[in-house]
């Protein structure tokens, strides 16, 4: 990466829904590469006013190594967020995004880009003015399991953003008929990290072989009931989970049951730069989720990081998941499931050919390629022709993932 953003006259403040020091997600691992171009501030969701009365906000920056062009800006505990009176909530709101613009304008940038990543973050379009307003939907933010309308906050941003990204043909079509400037953006990956070999973390050690692996969030989209099933049916197997547990009651109760299963390993939450390591060691990667109106929305982040790993994937058939069909095995019912994974781990599913066919496609989904595409996009809703976007990132000089309908 550049000692300095290639674009420095452009400046993002990047409104975000949680502290940058929480695992990683895409808001992380995009923002992170568009620093590359943009001198980039991540604000850190304020504090609620009633929680900087009990305890003060710790104002600690992140003490690890940063891009360069890229900072984090954690509010005052005297600007925290209001949600009434409106002209007090407007007040601090406007206090943290001038403070955000002003650190940019520091920097010598000359028009301020405003990244949405929440439909909540609707009133900063009002509170200060920037040259543009992008919205990145990464999700169904009504998280609901049955299909709800779009909010009247959402749809008003929506109409009111200058552009728009979203992660998924699902969401393109719920949400496209609002904006004209929408582009479809794929979930990516840190290709070099997940393709690369590495040693076998010391979890892992121990537990036997075949290991049938899940990596990330261990939530209620998870189909806990199949899991069970299959746990019981397949002794010989290892069902492997990393990744934090999120504090649902299903969940919760799904894995205080299998936890008993002699066959079942949870090893806990990892860090990001050690995600990277078990797909790896896994025999089998899955993707066990339940078929419902939320889940026809998602798109894994662990779909390109399985794939680049280059062990085979066995996966519930969400609509997303069924457009990469021809390079993972999508099954439904423990039945499916136990033939898709025995056919996994035959010797031909893991031969170099068959690898090189899944780490091709986790290749044209690098995050650095994403980013460098986005840039083109926000550099021509802001009629920049830079000549630092011209050339594509080395790793991946592969064809352009993005489906743009905005001229």
């Amino acid at each position: 990466m550049a000692d300095h953003p290639l674009i420095p006259e452009v400046g993002v403040i990047a409104l975000v829904a949680d502290d940058w020091s929480l695992e990683w997600m895409s808001r992380h691992q995009i923002l992170t590469r568009l620093a590359k171009y943009f001198p980039l501030v991540w604000l850190n969701p304020a504090h609620d006013w009633h929680e900087i009365l009990r305890k003060p906000a710790n104002s600690d920056l992140p003490d690890s190594s940063l891009p360069p062009g890229f900072e984090v800006y954690q509010a005052e505990s005297w600007l925290p967020k209001f949600y009434r009176p409106r002209w007090l909530a407007d007040y601090t709101l406007r206090k943290r995004l001038n403070r955000a613009r002003n650190l940019l304008l520091q920097k010598g940038c000359r028009k301020i880009i405003l990244y949405i990543w929440r439909p909540e973050y609707l009133r900063s379009l009002d509170v200060l003015k920037t040259d543009l307003v992008c919205y990145h939907i990464v999700d169904e933010y009504s998280f609901s399991d049955v299909d709800l309308p779009n909010s009247a906050q959402e749809m008003e941003l929506l109409q009111r953003a200058d552009q728009v990204f979203v992660h998924t043909r699902a969401l393109l079509e719920k949400k496209g008929s609002f904006n004209s400037c929408i582009d479809l953006i794929p979930n990516g990956v840190a290709y070099r990290s997940f393709a690369s070999p590495l040693p076998e973390p010391g979890s892992l050690q121990g537990i036997p072989h075949p290991r049938i692996g899940y990596s990330g969030y261990l939530k209620k989209t998870l189909d806990w009931n199949l899991l069970s099933e299959l746990s019981v049916k397949h002794p010989d197997y290892s069902f492997v989970f990393v990744g934090a547990q999120k504090n649902e009651e299903v969940t919760i109760r799904a894995i205080a049951e299998l936890s008993s299963h002699p066959n079942v390993f949870f090893l806990g939450h990892v860090t990001t730069g050690q995600m990277p390591s078990f797909p790896q060691h896994f025999d089998v990667c899955m993707m066990p989720y339940l078929l419902n109106d939320y889940t026809s929305y998602v798109y894994p982040l662990k779909l390109h990081e399985y794939l680049a790993s280059g062990r085979p994937v066995v996966a519930s058939p969400t609509r997303l998941l069924r457009e990469f069909q021809e390079t993972i095995r999508l099954c439904n019912g423990s039945q499916e499931w136990s033939f898709e994974i025995s056919q996994s781990l035959l010797p031909e599913a893991n031969s170099p050919g068959a690898r090189e066919i899944r780490q091709a496609v986790a290749r044209k989904h690098d995050w650095d390629l994403l980013a460098n595409s986005i840039a083109k996009v926000l550099c021509r809703r802001l009629h920049l022709n830079h000549p630092a976007l011209l050339e594509e990132p080395e790793a991946v000089r592969e064809s352009d993932p993005i489906l743009s309908s905005c001229s």
